[in-house]
């Protein structure tokens, strides 16, 4: 029986997301698409109607950080896979409700509280890998970070494992946008999870422990596929916690590109507290989080999207040894802005986010990934979910001794 699909948000992501289970329909029952806003839900269902799907769709009011809640929807509705693509606030209270339910999960970013940035890693560990055995005991299925990173590129680093070395010595995730939204200033997903990313200590899993930066302090320049040169910095995030878990003796850092712009206004707000998490007085006696002003000052991410023109390029630099011989291999993606928004009305970098999520749901649904406990993308089989993932709009190329080629 085909299982139900439940979309936690309704976010730019959440578009993306909802267009791709309409897209693939064949694969599963009805879709429920539920936000603490209803109308977000019921805009991104016009979006699907004025594409011509005929799928069944259902909108749903629900706070996300109210487990009971969410639980009773998935009983409601009965929904047999959860993707949550709300903010990463919400985690934990929408993981419990589908342990509760036995509704598999899936995810694509790791749980943090409001109250607290970069916490001591691995992140992880601080909160959804704690929940492992509830998991199995329900006997569900979690999939933790399948996005594209995490995600897509926590595969990547399985398929060099699976299929080029017998050790990886090496993992360099590199996310480069080489796009252009035409404003002053934005962020291409939730501004206050953007923030804090790059606001706490930059984590990277080298020479066998944790190593810590200042947000960049270390650059370099990376010539790639489609981008060109590009500069990146070494960054905090989600994958390197995980992935240093299971190559632990390999290397693992994470690489972020940024313009001169973006660090300029990134500097003067956190200069200025802005970036602040916690909350402050103003002389009226109001009290207010510096952080979330500035996030309701910006432009939603989602409105980017019409005039966003350029491309993304994310890939993995693994090195590694096979045979006591070294080598390396570059394995990534490029997205393109304007096909994204001309597809389902979402600019590359929600596209990219949010169509893996509904690769890793269909693979459930299959049985494929149905493997009854909590799982990182890295700890499955990679070549059918990129497989799947060409199909569906995110091919996959690697550069390798024998070229640049699809995979």
């Amino acid at each position: 029986m085909a299982k139900n699909v439940l979309i936690i948000g309704a976010g730019g992501v959440a578009q993306v997301t909802a267009h791709k289970v309409a897209q693939w329909a064949d694969e599963f029952g009805s879709l429920h698409i539920a936000s603490r806003t209803k109308s977000k839900a019921d805009g991104i269902i016009g979006t699907l109607r004025d594409k011509g799907h005929k799928m069944d769709f259902t909108a749903h009011q629900v706070d996300a950080m109210n487990t009971e809640a969410v639980a009773d929807l998935i009983r409601e509705i009965d929904a047999g896979i959860c993707i949550n693509v709300g903010s990463a606030f919400i985690n934990m209270t929408v993981l419990q409700a589908c342990i509760d339910t036995k509704c598999a999960y899936i995810d694509t970013a790791i749980h943090e509280e409001p109250d607290k940035i970069c916490e001591t890693p691995p992140w992880y560990a601080n909160y959804e890998w704690k929940r492992r055995e509830a998991v199995e005991k329900a006997g569900m299925t979690a999939i933790l970070g399948a996005g594209f990173d995490p995600g897509v590129v926590n595969a990547y680093a399985r398929l060099a494992e699976d299929e080029y070395f017998d050790e990886v010595n090496s993992i360099d995730i590199v996310d480069i946008n080489a796009g252009s939204h035409g404003r002053y200033f934005a962020t291409n997903f939730d501004p206050e999870i953007n923030f804090r990313e790059f606001t706490g200590t930059v984590y990277s899993w080298q020479d066998g422990k944790w190593n810590e930066n200042k947000m960049f302090e270390v650059g370099r320049e990376w010539d790639l596929p489609v981008v060109g040169k590009q500069t990146a910095y070494l960054s905090g995030h989600d994958e390197v916690h995980s992935l240093s878990a299971r190559y632990p003796s390999a290397d693992v850092r994470f690489w972020m590109g940024f313009g001169a712009h973006y660090i300029n206004v990134f500097t003067v707000l956190q200069s200025l507290g802005l970036l602040s998490e916690q909350p402050v007085t103003t002389a009226e006696g109001q009290e207010v989080v510096p952080l979330k002003v500035v996030k309701s000052v910006l432009p939603d991410p989602a409105s980017l999207a019409p005039d966003y023109e350029g491309k993304t390029c994310i890939g993995d630099l693994v090195k590694g040894s096979r045979g006591g011989e070294q080598g390396e291999v570059f394995i990534y993606n490029v997205a393109d802005h304007k096909q994204a928004y001309e597809e389902v009305g979402s600019q590359g970098i929600s596209y990219t986010a949010g169509v893996p999520p509904v690769a890793a749901a269909i693979l459930i649904a299959r049985d494929v990934w149905d493997v009854k406990r909590m799982v990182n993308v890295e700890d499955l089989s990679a070549r059918p979910f990129l497989e799947l993932l060409g199909e569906m709009g995110l091919p996959t190329r690697v550069i390798d001794s024998s070229g640049d080629h699809p995979i």
